[in-house]
């Protein structure tokens, strides 16, 4: 039996909320299955299994609270080769259930949906991939997945709406209290298809008749009344995940200034011919796959932190532990407040087309809350670009246990001495923030060094 325990999704991390099981007792799962959706401080986190098996048991249930390390679930491990037998037996006695490429909870959804609308869209008993999304990006919002369920389910779509309130009353004679409503044919077969109530429609016909207009002016205000119902505590919601995110963050940003004796080097670094080479390459290329800076600036500081790696690599039990590859985590600044660093794996073996496509993936999903737990735990050095926000240096505060932290600033242009010729030329500065446990001013100087000249032969990046 293996156990499935509360992971830790970031140094700050000491709890966790189950939002979501993907899956229940009898499902067959293999390494790097997403089997449930973790709520913590700072996002919503799809969480892969890391053994691969039979769920035997689900220990914490939906919407629990609990520590890091505790047995969330059990997995029976398979036994030798009697394992892929044993599992198509039990698919096979149970034939209604959905083969694990059909579970639209263990595969990708091939538009961003956060882990509450896809939560949502299960208790409605709704199919995502048949939802049309009207987010951003084909994003599928809490709105589409509604529209979907009042479509599956027309009778219900049609009650009236609990506490709508009712519409302006007119100048005219209001329809009697007592006795039968004066109602025109038109008015009363809209309100059958609408599920009107018409004793609470003021009509302002003749008489005080309730007519169309008036069946569809109360419509509309009940919806209106609903959205905002729904929308004050959504709301709340947000306001209250950013603060406490900001709180997260202030906690990890106190505790890293605390225990890392940081040090900072910086160098600024001449940009002239990656800028050059950037535009000749992506003359050659479609509009939608052209490069940015920010994916030369990514590749450079993954290839320099493989040849430097005393910067690559964790600070544990007193001592630096080197990675085997460079999981560059890429700061990112979420739409409703808060910070993210989800990792891109193996960036110094990406070429930079691949880079900049993982570099959209990452951003598209963290602000959408789809992250995986591994993108957050699995980062070796992070890189923080505060240029497209005007700053012209950036000196950050490492995130433990990592030993380094790469700043940029914008791209501007500065008078440069070349030759005893003095001309305008693109540079960007770069700052290095290190831990000195693991290195010192040396080593920092000299991965500055190695990323400087990277940029100078872009065609090799």
């Amino acid at each position: 039996m293996a156990e499935f325990r509360m992971p830790v999704l970031g140094a700050d991390m000491d709890e966790g909320t189950v939002l979501e099981w993907l899956v229940k007792p009898g499902d067959v799962v293999r390494k790097g299955d997403v089997i449930a959706v973790i709520d913590t401080e700072k996002s919503a986190i799809e969480v892969e299994s890391f053994s691969a098996g039979t769920i035997d048991k689900l220990v914490v249930g939906t919407g629990e609270t609990v520590p890091v390390g505790t047995v969330l679930a059990v997995i029976a491990e398979p036994e030798g080769e009697r394992a892929e037998p044993a599992a198509a037996a039990r698919k096979a006695r149970r034939p209604r259930a959905p083969a694990r490429a059909e579970r639209p909870a263990l595969v990708p959804a091939p538009r961003p949906v956060s882990p509450v609308i896809r939560h949502r869209a299960h208790e409605l008993g709704i199919d995502l991939a048949a939802v049309h999304g009207t987010g951003q990006a084909g994003a599928i919002t809490r709105a589409d997945v509604e529209h979907a369920a009042s479509e599956l389910h027309p009778a219900t779509a049609r009650q009236p709406t609990a506490g709508a309130p009712k519409p302006p009353r007119s100048r005219r004679k209001p329809a009697p209290r007592g006795g039968r409503l004066r109602v025109t044919p038109l008015a009363r077969r809209l309100a059958g298809e609408l599920g009107v109530e018409l004793a609470g429609v003021t009509g302002t016909g003749p008489e005080g008749a309730i007519r169309e207009a008036d069946v569809r002016l109360a419509r509309a205000a009940g919806e209106a009344a609903t959205a905002a119902a729904a929308a004050a505590p959504a709301a709340r919601s947000a306001a209250d995940r950013t603060q406490s995110m900001r709180q997260a963050i202030a906690r990890l940003m106190a505790r890293s200034k605390r225990e890392i004796p940081h040090y900072y080097v910086s160098n600024t670094a001449d940009m002239t011919r990656a800028m050059s080479w950037l535009h000749d390459r992506n003359r050659e290329l479609e509009v939608s796959q052209r490069l940015v800076p920010a994916a030369l600036l990514l590749k450079a500081t993954a290839l320099a932190a493989r040849r430097v790696p005393q910067l690559n690599g964790y600070w544990t039990d007193d001592a630096f532990q080197p990675a085997e590859a460079v999981h560059l985590g890429v700061a990112i600044s979420l739409r409703g407040g808060g910070l993210l660093t989800p990792a891109i794996h193996d960036a110094a073996d990406l070429d930079l087309a691949e880079l900049m496509a993982r570099m959209r993936d990452l951003v598209t999903r963290a602000r959408s809350g789809r992250l995986r737990g591994s993108e957050l735990t699995d980062g070796t050095i992070t890189v923080t670009n505060l240029g497209d926000q005007g700053v012209e240096s950036v000196a950050g505060v490492i995130y433990p246990p990592q030993v380094a932290l790469v700043g940029f600033g914008r791209i501007t242009e500065r008078p440069v001495a070349i030759g005893g010729l003095v001309g305008a030329r693109p540079v960007v500065v770069t700052t290095l923030a290190a831990d000195h446990r693991a290195t010192d001013g040396y080593t920092g100087a000299r991965y500055l060094t190695v990323l400087s000249d990277l940029l100078q032969r872009p065609e090799e990046l």
